[in-house]
Parts: structure tokens; sequence; C-alpha cells
């Protein structure tokens, strides 16, 4: 049963892959906004087991998305959720296809081991978030085990620091898997592929609840560390 499992789902994502690239191929020659990177995302968490419940309310555009790590599965269903942009590890830009969908999205690689490109990485996060569009932080640099939350590294909190682009706020993110969390979360050394197998062969459904906390204006805050410390102490609290 697992291997039909694991079968049915690789099918079913690439059916999906299919289908949103000739539509999106199409949105793009009209010169429209394309919604199919969103709406594949959020499709694709569906078919991996997520049914994702919202608590409160996000913000649509201008907000930093600041929240707690467990797997590859918060970016399906915050992308689904919020048509959210990521900041993510450069190392991905190089993995087959997953590099390419990370494009799509308009992710922004970012390498946490360039101290010396930091500058440089924080211009790029500023520049995403002043188009308006929601981007997504993981501060806690890993995935966690979904039972405690790690320190935040606030460097790339940088980008709000004063003065922050114009009408920006953060909106701290508390994700959730309940009971799945031991099944889901990706802790350790696991390889990857290890961790997507044992994700696509889990039996049944379970439930990614995003809590939506309040949002905060950065400059009522003051610089990245208090941000990281305000959005951290908030996600605990949740």
């Amino acid at each position: 049963m697992p291997a039909i499992r694991l079968y049915t789902r690789l099918a079913a994502l690439l059916l999906t892959l299919i289908a949103a690239l000739i539509v999106h191929g199409l949105w793009r020659l009209v010169r429209l906004p394309s919604p199919w990177p969103r709406l594949f995302l959020g499709t694709v968490a569906r078919i991996v087991g997520a049914r994702v419940r919202v608590v409160g309310v996000p913000l649509r555009r201008d907000v930093v998305f600041v929240a707690n790590h467990l797997s590859w599965i918060d970016i399906l269903a915050l992308a689904g959720a919020t048509g959210s942009a990521f900041v993510a590890k450069a190392e991905l830009r190089g993995v087959p296809l997953v590099g390419w969908l990370c494009m799509l999205n308009d992710t922004i690689f970012v390498s946490r081991e360039d101290r010396l490109g930091v500058v440089a990485q924080i211009a790029q996060i500023r520049a995403a978030v002043a188009t308006g569009r929601p981007v997504t932080i993981f501060p806690e640099g890993t995935t966690g085990d979904g039972h405690a939350v790690l320190p935040f590294k606030a460097a790339l909190l940088g980008a709000l620091d004063p003065p922050a682009p114009t009408g920006v706020r953060v909106q701290p993110v508390r994700i959730d898997y309940g009971a799945a969390t031991d099944d889901l979360a990706w802790v350790g050394d696991e390889p990857g592929g290890d961790h997507a197998r044992r994700v696509l062969t889990r039996r049944g459904s379970f439930v990614a609840t995003l809590h939506f906390l309040p949002p905060f204006a950065p400059a009522d805050i003051g610089g990245r560390k208090a941000i990281a410390a305000e959005a951290r102490r908030r996600i605990v609290e949740a």
C-alpha cells in the first residue's frame, strides 16, 4: 500500500504540473499576471495530504510573513493560501525541477554562509518587498521538530531596518500540523529524498493550520533584532 500511495501521488503531481505549465504559459502569452504558480503549489499541498486551515486574516500585500519552519510542506501551504514568494537557501536553485519551480514563484535565493554577500541579499529582499507582493522568511534558518521554536536569526530581517519600505508590515505566522507533526517535521540529517518519500507514502490526510497573527509595523518595534524577537515571541505565545 505505501508503494501504491507513492506512485499515485507522484502521478497526480506530474499531471498537475503539466496542466499548470500549459495554462501558465497561456497566461504569459497574453501578458496577464499568472495565478497558476500559487494554484499549483496549493494543489500540490492537497495531493501530499495537507488540508490547509487558515486562522486569522492574512494580509494580501505589503507584508513580510515571518514563520516557524517544519517542512517543505510549509511552502506549499503558505503559497497556496497567500501567493507569497519565499526567501530560500541558494542550494535549492541547483536542484533539478525544484529550482526551476522556485524561480517560477519568484523565490529569493540567499546563502547564509556568504557573510560578505549579506548586504546584497538584504537589498534583494528589500526590492522584492517594495513590489507589494507578500514575501515569507523562515528566520529559524532550518526546520524544527514542531514542538519548540528555534532561535530566530535576524540578519535577513535587515531588509526591514529603518527606513523600511513604505507601508510594509510584519505578520507572524504559526504553522502547526497537530497530531501529524512528528510524521511530517524534517529534522536532523535526514536526506531530502527520504523525507519526501516518508510524506508521500503517509496514509491519509492531515490538517495544516496556518495561524496568521496580528501584524505590526517594523518602525514601531525597532531594528532587525527587535523585529525578530517580537515575531518569535508572538509565535511562541500562539
